[in-house]
């Protein structure tokens, strides 16, 4: 089953980024690393492929493990701000959000922002909309949780890909099981499809 939004609440948020008008590209995205013994396997399969992603990280994350960062970029790849410490939004007043946001900033130096479990209120999303350009996905393949096999989640990621799509996938040890499965298969499906892998660039 291919996890989608439904459209009206992506037109109740609209400075909120869900696909790119693109109808020969992907994007993918990994959020929550760098990760180690993850993070080298992902760039890894992503170089094998030829294939570009953006990374969202979270600021403590960056913070512990700056060579694992570096190499994220060294390769060629973009990153988004995921927060310092990946706290739900509508759980923290604006003020206390921000400072979490600011807190990444000082390490992860981008215009792009992902909130974590997207999970924002309105009026988080029109204070952090005035720096950055908020990213969702239109394809989440749901590769942390534990409870979905792999197959399972690759199927829900590949049916019905397209260009455009922005694709949600994780950067972490909890999600890795399903995400090495997913990945490889993934990137073999764009190519077949004659689809580039690409960074976002907004």
């Amino acid at each position: 089953m291919k996890i989608k939004l439904p459209k009206f609440i992506r037109n109740m948020l609209p400075d909120l980024v869900w696909r790119i008008d693109d109808e020969r590209g992907v994007y993918l995205t990994f959020d929550d690393g760098p990760t180690p013994g993850v993070t080298e396997w992902i760039l890894a399969t992503l170089k094998r492929h030829n294939a570009k992603a953006t990374f969202f990280v979270l600021g403590k994350n960056a913070e512990k493990y700056p060579d694992l960062y570096a190499k994220i970029l060294a390769d060629g790849h973009r990153v988004g701000n995921h927060t310092y410490s990946h706290q739900k939004g509508y759980l923290m007043s604006l003020e206390r959000y921000l400072e979490d946001i600011d807190l990444a900033a000082d390490m992860v130096h981008t215009e792009l922002f992902r909130p974590p479990y997207a999970r924002i209120t309105r009026p988080q999303v029109r204070a952090v909309a005035k720096r950055f350009r908020i990213v969702m996905w239109s394809v989440l393949s749901r590769d942390y949780n534990r409870n979905l096999s792999p197959k399972r989640c690759l199927r829900g990621t590949i049916r019905g890909l397209k260009g455009g799509d922005i694709i949600s996938l994780h950067d972490s040890a909890k999600s890795f099981r399903n995400t090495s499965y997913i990945l490889p298969q993934l990137l073999r499906k764009a190519r077949e499809m004659g689809l580039e892998c690409k960074i976002l660039e907004l």
